[in-house]
């Protein structure tokens, strides 16, 4: 038990840095991002899609400039990108409290989608670095995730009907104590990385060894099926639910959400432990199964309003068991001085986002029920994406190994 305990709990110095600036991180962006919508609704002329375009555009700027960022890691140094990142965030949204006219949000906020890769690919390869070799440190980046889910937007809810000046200042300061974070700990995060070769290899040498690399390329499905799955619960859930609980839909969708975030804390434990023990076909079954009854339970919650929340229980299991998968495999890929160019390349499963709320709006403009089956059939696709991972390194995909280490099946 001690052990376990150790494995689980106990981290050093720089996973510490790590961890805290990630929940700075992400209480900053959950502070801001869900009420971009509303900001754009209010401060401009634009129309609901253009909205959705913008909003959208942010997380398309970052996935699509994840590579670019990834390739400017490895040739450069993870922390003193990171640093120009958290700098630039803080200018951006110190920018966007200042901006008194509507025409610099839209450039603004898309602003918000670029610097963000110079941010994430960073912060993962030291991640990785840090790491003690289980990839663990993915699932407890997940925890920071669920509390900025929690507290973010309890946060900017207050700030926003305060004053927009608030609203982007208080995510500025959280940017400013991570780059604060960050530059206290340089050296020792630095250290992380070892020196840089003299002749570091081509961005296009880089680039065509992770594309050749088939379980890199399998990771990024992987985790771009999964996305789209999970984007369903924040876009066309929520439209199932009005058109059965119509002005009750705000009330019982947030305390679906508060209902998520809290329990995907409360099952980490039991995930991670789960995560020792399981072999790894049974752990990724396990979580595709419970996205499927949460699709079931959601789809019959007309019956009785108690499935909703039955449903995210499952969701939330399916979610913590699936979402750090793909990192942890990226993880195990790469080798130290290719971990910024595949992380970066692996941003390229967010495009899951992108497709899966148009993909599942259009499924349930024909019928609901060919939307649920769809959705809780699809999420099986990542079962033999993951499975087929092998190679504890770039390039080892002849191993006979595999890759993610979920269980007994990794001795």
């Amino acid at each position: 038990m001690s052990g376990a305990t150790r494995s689980l709990w106990r981290f050093s110095p720089d996973e510490r840095t790590l961890i805290a600036g990630a929940l700075l991180n992400s209480m900053a962006f959950f502070a801001v991002l869900p009420f971009a919508s509303l900001y754009l609704s209010d401060r401009t002329e634009l129309s609901v899609p253009l909205i959705g375009a913008v909003v959208g555009g942010i997380a398309l700027i970052a996935a699509v400039g994840g590579l670019f960022g990834g390739l400017l890691v490895d040739r450069s140094r993870a922390v003193r990108l990171m640093g120009m990142g958290l700098a630039a965030n803080v200018a951006v949204y110190a920018a966007l409290a200042l901006v008194g006219i509507p025409e610099p949000i839209v450039p603004l906020l898309l602003l918000l989608g670029a610097v963000r890769t110079l941010v994430e690919p960073g912060t993962k390869k030291l991640l990785s670095l840090a790491d003690t070799g289980d990839g663990r440190i993915f699932r407890v980046r997940y925890i920071t995730l669920c509390l900025g889910a929690i507290i973010g937007p309890a946060v900017g809810a207050v700030l926003y009907n305060i004053s927009p000046v608030a609203f982007f200042l208080v995510p500025a300061f959280l940017f400013f104590l991570y780059l604060l974070l960050l530059l206290s700990r340089s050296r020792s995060l630095n250290a992380l990385e070892g020196p840089k070769s003299p002749a570091p290899p081509s961005s296009a040498l880089a680039v065509s060894t992770a594309l050749r690399d088939r379980s890199l390329l399998l990771a990024v499905g992987a985790g771009a099926v999964i996305f789209l799955v999970f984007s369903q619960v924040e876009s066309i859930i929520p439209l199932y639910m009005r058109e059965r609980y119509a002005d009750r839909t705000e009330y019982l969708f947030a305390l679906l959400l508060i209902c998520n975030a809290v329990l995907a804390l409360a099952v980490q434990p039991a995930i991670m432990w789960l995560s020792e023990r399981l072999p790894r076909r049974s752990l990724v079954l396990l979580g595709s199964v419970s996205f499927t009854l949460a699709f079931v339970f959601f789809w019959l919650s007309p019956v009785h309003l108690a499935l909703l929340y039955v449903g995210i229980v499952f969701w939330t299991l399916g979610e913590a068991i699936l979402l750090p998968l793909p990192d942890i495999a990226v993880h195990e890929l790469a080798v130290d001085e290719r971990k910024g160019t595949y992380f970066g390349l692996s941003e390229l499963r967010h495009l899951g986002f992108f497709v899966g709320p148009v993909t599942g709006g259009w499924l349930l403009t024909i019928n609901a029920s060919v939307y649920f089956l769809f959705m809780g059939l699809f999420v099986f696709l990542c079962v033999p994406l993951l499975l087929g991972i092998r190679g504890a390194a770039a390039g080892t995909d002849e191993d006979p190994e595999p890759a993610l280490s979920s269980g007994p099946d990794q001795a």
